[in-house]
């Protein structure tokens, strides 16, 4: 039975939300079809501005450890096999926090998943100046990681806020502005180390102290996001569950994105672009510092070059897979994602034969750096088309993913184990030998109705097939998968340009015959009966 939403009773947006209020186009689920970044009066550009603050907070706490790292293991005596360990339960904490965070951002919402976890996590940054031991920087590592999960809501936050046909970027540069935050720790924490000590404090003292900062901004930034957002265009979770569009099964949620091997593939693929990210913020100072003999204040912020490239470049990466869902479809968006990773495998071990120049070895940690997060930007320009219904859980996945990988990538290339340790200029060759290797799987992905970098798509299959498909009968029957089938509706264009032309004009010509017989002309169809 063909008929439109609207005739069902399923309105788009809430009663008396202006299109016109906010200076951009709203897509049928009031989605922004653009980013404005200073319309503040837009539920959607505040909570693109509070999840990449947040997101970059969690990440300068993160790796303020890394930053000092040459103060704090002098001053704790640290051996290799402490570092390596701390490194290691740094990234590892978020893997399963990942996870449950997606499927918490499904229950209740982003607003609630980005100031949780602020809160939780700031005492543990506060803690930081207590350590005295190896027990204690590695526990405080573990769960300073942990904070990095906000990622997952800052992807979902802005898929939520934003329509497919600019997701790509505005994901690419939500997360890779956060990402920032891996690069200017290692600048800043030097400098406000040195500016404690400069006035009268012991070295001992000073490291400590300089925790207090990211643990102030964990506070502020998570009362900011309580009190100035809301969770989806319409309103805030709390809301919607009033009605019941909202009451869906969680463990079917689950469950969808558990079963969807594209998951599966993007996760693994996602530990080698982010996961390496990760890896080389933890090691980045120290190499510096040991290798070429710089202070530790100039290493940081030799270092700090390569975190400081998602100002631009994840969002570029964002940007190629938009441009190349716009003319090839969803086969162009793996593609874009394919070549940028594939390049970043090939600088990583040249980085690793580069080691005698320090001039040498910054050119091509930038351009590296550029491939890495221009990898991540397009990886997830494809994760939003994986599940509708299972989004938050699909990108908490493939989230966990990327600390999976940096934490197998640290055991097995860059730690001290029992002694046998691989130089880190050998760790960076394999490193990536591994990245190529692993990005060869992207060629396993298809989607039926797009096909995929090696496959043709099914001319008899449609997006609604492929959404709804996570949905049982009875779920259908109660209209819980809508959110779904508006989603499948705005997402055709991934058909590529003139295969989504072609479907228009066809649609075009069938409601012109519906019209001429004097059937009304609906404003969107479904085929859900």
């Amino acid at each position: 039975m063909v008929e439109s939403l609207e005739a069902r009773g399923f309105g788009v947006g809430m009663p008396g939300y202006d299109r016109e209020k906010w200076g951009f186009d709203l897509d049928g689920e009031n989605k922004a079809k653009g980013l404005i970044l200073w319309k503040l009066q837009s539920p959607h550009v505040r909570a693109f501005h509070l999840s990449w603050t947040s997101f970059f907070t969690s990440f300068v706490a993160a790796f303020a450890v890394a930053a000092l790292l040459p103060v704090v293991r002098q001053n704790l005596d640290l051996t290799a096999s402490d570092i390596g360990a701390s490194g290691i339960a740094n990234v590892v904490g978020a893997i399963g926090a990942r996870v449950i965070i997606g499927a918490i951002c499904d229950t209740v919402g982003p607003r609630y998943g980005v100031a949780g976890v602020l809160l939780l996590i700031a005492p543990s940054v506060f803690c930081a100046s207590l350590i005295v031991d190896r027990g204690g920087i590695i526990a405080v590592r573990f769960f300073m990681g942990i904070g990095i999960c906000i990622f997952v809501c800052n992807q979902f936050w802005s898929g939520t806020m934003f329509s497919p046909n600019c997701v790509g970027t505005v994901n690419a540069t939500c997360g890779g502005w956060g990402n920032l935050g891996g690069g200017v720790t290692q600048l800043i924490m030097p400098l406000i180390y040195s500016g404690i000590k400069q006035s009268g404090r012991p070295g001992f003292t000073a490291w400590r102290w300089s925790f207090m900062v990211p643990g102030a901004m964990f506070l502020l930034l998570a009362m900011m996001t309580l009190l100035f957002a809301q969770d989806t265009p319409n309103g805030s979770y709390r809301d919607l569950r009033k009605t019941r569009a909202a009451q869906v099964d969680g463990k079917k949620t689950l469950l969808a994105a558990v079963r969807n091997y594209r998951t599966w593939v993007l996760t693994l693929n996602y530990g080698y672009c982010f996961g390496v990210e990760l890896t080389i913020n933890s090691i980045i100072v120290s190499y510096f510092f040991d290798q070429f003999g710089l202070t530790l204040e100039i290493a940081g912020i030799v270092g700090a070059v390569f975190g400081l490239m998602n100002l631009f470049c994840r969002s570029a990466g964002g940007l190629a897979s938009d441009l190349g869902g716009k003319y090839f479809g969803m086969r162009g968006r793996l593609w874009a994602y394919f070549i940028l990773q594939l390049c970043a495998g090939a600088l990583s071990i040249v980085l690793g034969n580069v080691d005698d120049t320090l001039g040498g070895t910054i050119a091509v940690m930038i351009v590296f750096s550029a491939f890495v997060q221009s990898a991540e930007g397009a990886c997830y320009g494809v994760v939003p088309f994986v599940s509708r219904r299972s989004y938050g859980v699909v990108a908490g996945m493939v989230g966990a993913g990327g600390n999976t990988g940096s934490a197998v990538t640290q055991a097995l290339f860059f730690a001290d184990n029992e002694g046998l340790k691989m130089s880190t200029q050998d760790g960076l060759v394999w490193m990536g030998v591994m990245i190529m290797a692993v990005t060869c799987t992207l060629c396993t992905l298809h989607w039926p109705a797009w096909g995929g970098m090696l496959s043709m798509a099914d001319p008899n299959a449609t997006e609604e097939d492929y959404y709804l498909s996570d949905w049982e009968p009875e779920e259908v029957a109660a209209n819980l998968h809508i959110p779904s089938l508006r989603f499948a509706m705005e997402s055709k264009s991934m058909r590529g340009k003139a295969s989504y032309a072609k479907l228009m004009a066809e649609n075009a010509a069938k409601e012109g015959s519906e019209d001429s017989d004097g059937a009304p002309v609906k404003d969107i169809k479904t085929d859900s009966q």
